[in-house]
């Protein structure tokens, strides 16, 4: 990540600009939608997760509100064009992320969960003034640590996202109320009906004055909410999404219909 930011002390335009030596390797995204049965049931992925529930502590910054929903969000081609160089981080920030998030924060508690050190997300989300928003909070940040390894037969070894581990220590959670956002499938193999897999946002120079990929996201954030149920839901298809009228809505409607024929 570079990011040369006006007014900022040498120093630590230097650290920002490194190359995170924490980053696990990444491979090409690729279809795993025929493997997810066996690999989200095996033993020894669920007894690693265990292990994670036990040994992973989290450091909460800021209290999990009951009855809200869950939103699990990746950084890197998530939030943030990563890889271009900019002057100002709100060049690299993808467009309306703070409209998203404020308008998240009303029905989900959101979560942080990049596949990179604790120091680097800290560092992002303090450049991109995500940490200390007004309008919006951040429950807690997971990293690399928190990602398990799996293994699957036509791929080999992977690293994952695996929701269990924060199900483990927070039981107003589940399947049924947590969505996760990534550019990259794979992350949330172990829980496929959870994850929504959102368009990377890379080229930042061009792409931040045409993406709405946030905006879209947002009216199906708020077209869920209600939900008791979301794996009933299939994000694949989100884009396709229509909010199923309710009881109230009907009747709003037939008065209406009776109103424009009287």
């Amino acid at each position: 990540m570079k990011i040369m930011l006006m007014g900022t002390k040498e120093e630590q335009i230097e650290k920002i600009s490194e190359t995170p030596k924490d980053i696990p390797e990444v491979l090409n995204d690729f279809d795993i939608e025929e493997e997810n049965v066996a690999i989200e049931d095996r033993e020894e992925f669920l007894a690693k997760i265990e292990r994670r529930v036990k040994s992973y502590k989290i450091n909460t910054l800021n209290e999990c509100r009951p009855g809200k929903k869950l939103l699990v969000l990746d950084i890197d081609y998530t939030l943030f064009d990563h890889r271009s160089t900019a002057e100002q981080a709100n060049e690299l920030m993808r467009p309306y992320l703070h409209e998203f998030l404020t308008e998240a924060y009303k029905n989900y508690d959101i979560v942080i969960w990049s596949a990179t050190g604790m120091k680097w997300i800290e560092t992002k989300l303090k450049l991109l003034g995500v940490s200390n928003h007004t309008d919006y909070k951040i429950c807690f940040h997971l990293d690399a640590d928190a990602m398990i390894s799996v293994h699957t037969p036509k791929y080999g070894v992977i690293e994952v996202k695996p929701l269990g581990v924060i199900w483990g220590k927070y039981e107003q959670w589940s399947e049924k109320n947590t969505i996760m956002f990534d550019d990259i499938r794979r992350n949330f193999i172990m829980n496929p009906n959870c994850g929504l897999r959102i368009k990377a946002f890379r080229d930042s120079r061009v792409n931040r004055f045409t993406d709405t990929e946030l905006v879209k996201l947002t009216e199906y954030l708020n077209a869920i909410a209600d939900l008791d149920d979301f794996t009933t839901l299939d994000h694949r298809n989100w884009r396709d999404y229509r909010k199923k009228p309710t009881h109230k809505s009907l009747k709003r409607k037939e008065r209406d219909s009776d109103g424009a024929s009287s």
